[in-house]
């Protein structure tokens, strides 16, 4: 067992205790923190949805700040363990106060009154490509594109099919909408 684990002579491992008396010089501060901030940092990131790098590299600019302003502190490890609880707290914070991008910025003006104009006209030239469609096509996909989202058995009373026909039968009108719809385009 040694005497003394901070002695310019040896090198200090994981398991020799931090003196609380003597400030020890920074870059024996950091090599002796390392493993426990990587420890709390992977623990604290686990329950909390951060990511561990970001906590230790948060801590890291924490305790270097720290040491150019006011020297290290009296309990390292008391600190440290503070620290990463600290910057654990603020990252669950703002990912609480954080809300998903759902949409493009640009696409955020929905009710412009060009992007309705132009929203109404696509709808209307859908609708109307459904209408010239063969056999029971405009029905069942009439009904599929009803406000009032029907389920298959209620679609399948209301145009008389069984019900397990309405998904291969909106599979053959589907591709007739696409053929009728890309010709279309290409004459268009």
């Amino acid at each position: 067992m040694r005497t003394d684990p901070f002695a310019a002579h040896e090198s200090p491992t994981a398991h020799d205790p931090l003196p609380t008396h003597d400030p020890l010089p920074e870059r024996d501060l950091i090599a002796l923190l390392g493993p426990l901030l990587a420890a709390e940092a992977a623990a604290e990131a686990s329950g909390g949805g951060a990511e561990a790098g970001d906590l230790e590299q948060a801590v890291w600019l924490r305790l270097l700040e720290r040491l150019r302003r006011a020297g290290p502190p009296a309990d390292p490890q008391l600190w440290l363990r503070r620290a990463i609880r600290a910057e654990a707290r603020r990252s669950r914070r703002t990912a609480r106060r954080e809300t998903a991008l759902t949409c493009d910025p640009a696409d955020a003006g929905r009710h412009d009154p060009e992007r309705l104009a132009l929203v109404a006209v696509h709808r209307g030239a859908l609708r109307d490509a459904v209408r010239r469609l063969p056999g029971r096509c405009p029905g069942l996909l009439a009904a599929l594109l009803s406000p009032r989202d029907p389920t298959y058995r209620e679609i399948a009373g209301e145009l008389g099919i069984s019900q397990g026909s309405i998904g291969p039968e909106r599979s053959r009108c589907l591709g007739c909408l696409r053929r009728l719809l890309a010709t279309e385009v290409a004459a268009g």
